[in-house]
């Protein structure tokens, strides 16, 4: 029982990551359906675990809460995928 206890912090985080890049995704407008279909969803995926680990979770939530819709910021791992995903929709 101690072990699962220990394991609840991490999928705390993981969903709270989760979030953040649902909400990076839909202020950068990307659509979530092209998004998991690139690459048979193997993109998809590799951008969940980028995201996971990620060292600047403070700084994607503060860009989040800013005005502007814009392109993902350079410091997200993601932004390339995000910027690929939204030239694949044109």
């Amino acid at each position: 029982m101690s072990d699962s206890r220990r394991l609840w912090p991490m999928l705390e985080q993981v969903l709270r990551r989760q979030g953040l890049m649902d909400h990076m995704m839909q202020t950068s407008g990307v659509d979530a359906y092209t998004a998991a279909h690139i690459d048979g969803g193997l993109a998809f995926f590799e951008a969940r675990a980028k995201c996971r680990f990620c060292p600047d979770e403070e700084a994607c939530r503060l860009w989040l809460a800013s005005d502007e819709l814009r392109s993902p910021p350079d410091f997200c791992p993601n932004a390339r995928f995000f910027r690929t995903c939204r030239a694949l929709e044109s």
